[in-house]
C-alpha cells in the first residue's frame, strides 16, 4: 500500500515564497532555494513550487528559480506557474522538475493535458483544480483559474474525472475558501472529487494541525500540502510525520 506523503508547498512570487489568505494579502515567507533545502532536510516527500503571478503576468514560472530549487533536492518536484503549451512544460521539465501542474490554461484548452501526457508521461502531468464553493448549489465547488481571481463556468468534481480521462495522472485539489485560513480542508470538496476519479488527490488550502491532516487521508487524499503551518514554524515536517504514525497514518520515515 502507497504511504501517505507531505507536501510543503511555496508559492512564489517575484523570487520570493509568499503565503496569503484566499490567495491575497501576501505576505513574505522566505527564500525558495533556502525553504527548499530546509524541507528536505525535515523529511518533505515531495515539494510543490507555484509561481503564483506567473499566469496573470503572461509569463512562464522562472527557470532560474527552478533550476536553483532543484540543485537543493533529491526529492520529486512539482511546479506550476503560466504553463500554456507543451512547449512550456518542457521547459519546466528541462530546469529540473519531476512534474508539471496546470491549471488556467488546461480550463482554456483541455486538450493541453492529452498533450502533456502523450508527450511526458501521466506520472508528470498534474492537473490542479482551484476549487470555490457555490452556496447556491448543493455540493458544487466552480473551478477558479489565474490564481483564484476568474471564475469558470465547471464544477470542479467533474473537472477532475475529466482531467483523468484526458490523461492526467494527479490532482492537486486547493479549497479556494479555505486557503490560508488554517481551518481544515474542505472535506466534502474531497469528498466530491474523489468520488468522481480515481487518481491520487492531493489536499490542499486549510492546513493547521495533524488531526486535519488525518481528516483529510480519511477522506481519500493519497497526499496532503500545506505552507503556513511550516512556514511559521509551528510544525516540521518531522514532526507531522511522527504525529501522524501515532494516529496510524502511514509515512514515510
Amino acid at each position: 500500500m502507497l504511504k501517505s506523503r507531505i507536501i510543503p508547498c511555496l508559492d512564489v512570487n517575484d523570487g520570493r515564497v509568499v503565503k496569503g489568505v484566499k490567495f491575497q494579502n501576501l505576505r513574505d515567507a522566505g527564500s525558495p532555494v533556502e525553504l527548499a533545502a530546509h524541507y528536505e532536510a525535515q523529511g518533505a516527500d515531495e515539494l510543490v513550487v507555484l509561481d503564483v503571478s506567473a499566469t496573470r503576468q503572461a509569463r512562464l514560472a522562472m527557470l532560474e528559480t527552478i533550476e536553483e530549487v532543484r540543485k537543493q533536492l533529491s526529492i520529486p518536484l512539482t511546479v506550476g506557474g503560466g504553463v500554456g503549451s507543451v512547449e512550456d512544460a518542457g521547459r519546466l521539465l528541462g530546469a529540473g522538475a519531476d512534474k508539471v501542474s496546470i491549471n488556467s490554461a488546461a480550463v482554456r484548452n483541455p486538450d493541453l493535458i492529452n498533450e502533456m501526457a502523450d508527450r511526458f508521461g501521466a506520472q508528470c502531468t498534474v492537473v490542479a483544480v482551484d476549487a470555490k464553493r457555490d452556496t447556491s448549489q448543493e455540493n458544487f465547488w466552480q473551478v477558479m483559474t489565474r490564481s483564484g481571481t476568474q471564475g469558470e463556468p465547471l464544477d470542479a468534481a467533474k473537472w477532475a474525472g475529466e482531467a483523468q480521462q484526458r490523461g492526467a495522472g494527479e490532482i492537486l485539489l486547493t479549497s479556494f475558501d479555505r486557503d490560508g485560513t488554517r481551518s481544515g480542508y474542505d472535506l466534502e470538496l474531497m469528498d466530491a472529487v474523489v468520488a468522481a476519479c480515481s487518481l491520487p488527490v492531493i489536499a490542499s488550502g486549510g492546513a493547521d494541525s495533524v488531526q486535519h491532516m488525518v481528516e483529510a487521508f480519511e477522506h481519500g487524499a493519497h497526499a496532503v500540502l500545506a505552507a503556513s503551518i511550516f512556514h511559521d514554524k509551528n510544525m516540521t515536517v518531522a514532526d507531522v510525520k511522527r504525529d501522524l504514525a501515532k494516529m496510524g497514518i502511514e509515512v514515510r520515515q
